[in-house]
């Protein structure tokens, strides 16, 4: 029993717990930052439901009050602009406005709203027809249209599925996309 008191084994064991109480707290930093990041919440908005975040969308760090899904960032937002300020509001925060590629990348951001929202799609007197921001043509298999669609509008969009086109110079919510990858 007394060489457990000596001093060299006094020594030993409280750097020993030193050391165990130093990575305890590293550990706990480490898993804060973690969950931290993943947790981002977007601005609420009107009629909104968001969903959680899926697997496999480690990969997104967005900024405050961006949603993060599938290696992408989304700003959903909660005020109306036309639909070039809008544009220009997604440029200004190094995005676009949504340019959708399959039915079901609105979907799982958008469970259900009773608002349209500012899309990329608007129609180009120059082409004749209904083109991306980013210049590339509308698939008309994306969306079942029941209306004509005027020249001179841009595109609202609301699920399930629902376009409607309205002048550019009127004020509608929108929703801007950052392709992180």
């Amino acid at each position: 029993m007394a060489a457990f008191q000596s001093t060299p084994w006094r020594l030993i064991s409280g750097i020993l717990g030193v050391t165990c109480l130093v990575l305890m707290a590293t550990l706990g930093i480490l898993l804060k930052n973690a969950f931290t990041k993943q947790s981002i919440l977007p601005t609420s908005s009107p009629g909104l439901t968001t969903m959680e975040p899926r697997e496999g969308s480690g990969c997104c760090f967005c900024q405050e009050k961006w949603i993060g899904y599938q290696c992408n960032c989304y700003f959903i937002s909660n005020e109306k602009k036309s639909w070039a300020e809008s544009r220009d509001f997604c440029a200004s925060q190094n995005s676009s406005l949504l340019q959708l590629k399959n039915m079901d990348e609105l979907k799982q951001l958008i469970k259900s709203s009773r608002s349209f929202y500012w899309i990329g799609l608007s129609y180009s007197d120059k082409h004749h027809a209904w083109l991306w921001e980013d210049g590339s043509a509308f698939s008309k298999d994306l969306f079942a249209f029941t209306e004509r669609l005027n020249a001179g509008n841009c595109m609202l969009y609301n699920t399930p599925n629902t376009l409607l086109n309205e002048y550019c110079t009127d004020e509608n919510y929108y929703i801007c996309e950052q392709h992180l990858i």
